[in-house]
């Protein structure tokens, strides 16, 4: 076996590319199915109470119309704890938008005017569905997302922000978001007997299939989902959602046909979760000359009655800046909404902003250059663990951005630039987002006598670049060209695999890969014969007991906003981050530019507004809910230290696919203020908020 140069590192074209563009890279729907039946749902018009009747007689006569299902006459699960998916179990509506029957057709049509034909009637509850502070029934939950601790206290804060020079007491809020991948949540489905095939549009295939065996007692073995291709989900689509059970449900009634089930955009906004909104108290006390004493971060946040999910919206204040006293805390209302879920960086997204934007605040109050206070209160070790940081090159990112970006050009004075009637000014957010390594990944490599080798994963590529990444990983550890490398991803037929999520993935898979191929060349030599086998694991990273692993980044952007009509723009945006390793420049690239894009989103645009008298999201469409297009987004650059973090695994690589966000709307606001001078602590930064 000839060496061959090293393939990671390499701006390799998309592996997946052409098939894409051709049309030809078939997506969860449209898998070939035989004799396809098609399902429309019947959604609750109430937020809370008990359905009292269902009149389903003028949709079982039309013409094409296999069934009609209701929680009177729905196949029964085995296990229905988890009320998000427990769907057509009983007759309870804990939120509007739940599914309470639905309809299966020979035609997506034919189902879909049957379900309008259904007729529901309802005994309404009183209901809940707007977040408040002083909500009357806030609680602490027992843990909050990623098994991290809901509140934590050093020191005594309280006493160190009244005796403190500066203080900075603010609150920021955040709104509800919607992931909104391009792809719908689709699921096609089909049983064999006591065996269920599904297609799916997830981020994880093993886990979808570990969500849903219990629920319909079978073993694990016995379901396969298949999603070799997935049109984005950050983060939606890293569990299964109710409609994943109601599809394989109604399979259960076909006779053996598949069933096919897209959600809708409108549906999409109650049923496949979302970002909650969020009220954010920030609190830092500091000397005169910047250096923070005290850090606060007391976070209110909404969770589903049915379900609870607690964001870590405060975790990014427990190690990012130095302070000897400092509390976090996290408390949840429990409303009558739909089940919240992971959007892209979910915890430090959200808390970023309330963090960096108060950062900003305590600067202009001490009278210190922005970066200079973060230089002032860079921490020597993690303030919440105490242990060293594996790799912390935040400062770096800071000086470079700034060079790059032309920091020295920011006005001295807020609201003092007027060009052509409109006000520019720059701002800078720091980033971060943890280093983590999922070991429950296992790969298979087989040589095909050919000169290829078949590398096997269950991991799935939901539109980040897996299938490029893990060709050029697994051609590198194999000492062999990516065009010898055949990959096969996206099946539980093949190896199992974590999520694509949480920024895991690469370094998660790249680990199970190389092990894979160690072995393959131990077990096999540099000779191989045809159909020589050998499978490997990743491992759990052991630099995370003596390490505190994290990614930095920084974030700057230039703001234009219209002094008559307030109308705001992003003109310049650019982003320099410390990811470890990076595998292949071109979809690095892609994914902090698509990270930044989302952040200008969530700065300017995004907003899910909730009309608390229906308890129901009004703006549920592309029409209302405006996600950044091409003329929203100007110069965006992205840049990336050189680095390879020994301590991230063999790899040396740590995740790219969420730092790109966080930071970035508090970059846009801070950006917003230095060409204002008017700070806005509320998202979205709409017109109206600039017009005072």
């Amino acid at each position: 076996m000839s060496v061959q140069p090293a393939a990671t590192g390499l701006d390799l074209e998309r592996v997946d590319g052409r098939a894409k563009v051709l049309g030809l890279a078939p997506y969860a729907y449209e898998h070939p199915a035989e004799n396809p039946t098609y399902l429309y749902p019947v959604q609750s018009t109430i937020a809370r109470g008990r359905i009292t009747a269902i009149d389903t007689a003028a949709a079982e006569t039309m013409d094409g119309v296999v069934a009609v299902l209701t929680h009177l006459n729905a196949p029964r699960l085995a296990n229905a704890a988890d009320k998000e998916l427990a769907v057509l179990q009983s007759d309870e509506v804990g939120f509007r938008g739940q599914f309470v029957a639905a309809v299966v057709a020979d035609s997506p049509e034919a189902a879909r005017e049957a379900a309008a034909r259904v007729r529901v009637q309802y005994h309404q509850e009183p209901h809940h569905a707007a977040l408040r502070a002083d909500h009357e029934d806030l609680y602490k939950p027992e843990q909050i997302n990623a098994g991290l601790e809901t509140d934590t206290q050093a020191g005594d804060p309280d006493a160190a922000l009244a005796s403190a020079a500066v203080v900075v007491d603010r609150t920021y809020t955040t709104p509800a978001e919607h992931n909104n991948p391009m792809e719908p949540h689709t699921t096609v489905a089909q049983w064999e007997g006591d065996r269920l095939l599904v297609f799916d549009s997830t981020q994880a295939v093993h886990n979808a299939r570990k969500t849903l065996a219990p629920l319909f007692d079978v073993e694990v073995e016995q379901i396969r989902v298949v999603a070799p291709h997935v049109g984005g989900g950050f983060g939606s689509k890293g569990l299964p959602h109710a409609h994943v059970v109601l599809t394989a449900l109604a399979a259960k009634v076909t006779g053996g046909r598949p069933v096919k089930y897209a959600l809708t955009r409108q549906q999409m906004f109650f049923l496949a979760g979302y970002r909650t909104p969020t009220i954010q108290r920030l609190q830092l006390g500091a000397s005169p000359d910047g250096r923070i004493s005290v850090l606060t971060h007391d976070v209110v946040e909404q969770t589903s009655a049915i379900k609870e999910f607690a964001e870590q919206t405060a975790g990014i204040s427990r190690m990012m800046y130095s302070a000897d006293h400092r509390r976090t805390t996290h408390r949840l209302a429990s409303l009558d909404v739909p089940v919240p879920s992971w959007m892209r960086a979910p915890g430090e997204c959200p808390g970023s902003f309330g963090l960096e934007v108060a950062m900003d605040e305590l600067a202009e109050a001490c009278g210190i250059d922005p970066i200079e206070l973060r230089v002032r209160n860079e921490p020597a070790i993690d303030p919440e663990t105490g242990k060293p940081f594996a790799s912390r090159h935040l400062l770096a990112c800071l000086r470079e951005g700034a060079r790059r970006f032309g920091w020295e050009r920011r006005n001295a004075q807020p609201g003092t630039v007027l060009v052509d009637g409109w006000r520019t000014g720059i701002g800078v957010a720091a980033s971060t987002y943890p280093a983590r390594r999922q070991p429950a990944n296992t790969a298979r490599i087989r040589f095909t006598g050919e000169g290829f080798y078949e590398v096997q994963i269950g991991a799935v590529d939901l539109g980040t670049g897996a299938w490029t990444a893990l060709t050029q990983i697994a051609a590198e550890a194999l000492e062999c060209g990516p065009e010898q490398v055949r990959l096969q991803i996206g099946d539980t037929d093949l190896p199992v695999a974590t999520v694509a999520g949480g920024s895991t993935g690469t370094a998660s898979w790249g680990s199970a890969i190389i092990g894979a191929a160690q072995m393959f060349r131990k077990e096999h030599g540099g000779f191989p014969s045809a159909e020589d086998t050998s499978e490997g694991d990743g491992e759990r990273n052991p630099a995370g007991k003596n390490y505190a692993l994290h990614s930095f980044g920084a974030q700057f952007a230039e703001v234009q906003v219209h002094a008559d009509s307030g109308e705001i723009r992003v003109s310049r945006m650019l982003g320099v981050y410390s990811a470890g390793r990076i595998i292949n420049p071109r979809t690095a690239r892609s994914q902090f530019l698509g990270g930044m894009t989302m952040g200008i989103g969530m700065a300017l645009h995004e907003q899910s507004v909730m009309d608390e008298r229906f308890g129901m999201i009004v703006n549920h469409d592309f029409a209302e809910y405006h996600v950044p297009s091409h003329a929203d987004i100007r110069q965006l650059e992205a840049f990336w230290l050189e680095e390879v973090d020994e301590h991230a695994g063999p790899l040396g690589a740590r995740g790219i696919g969420e730092i790109g966000i966080v930071g970035a709307a508090a970059a846009v606001a801070n950006a917003a203020y230095n060409a204002t001078g008017i700070r806005v602590r509320d998202l979205p930064l709409t017109a109206d908020k600039f017009l005072t």
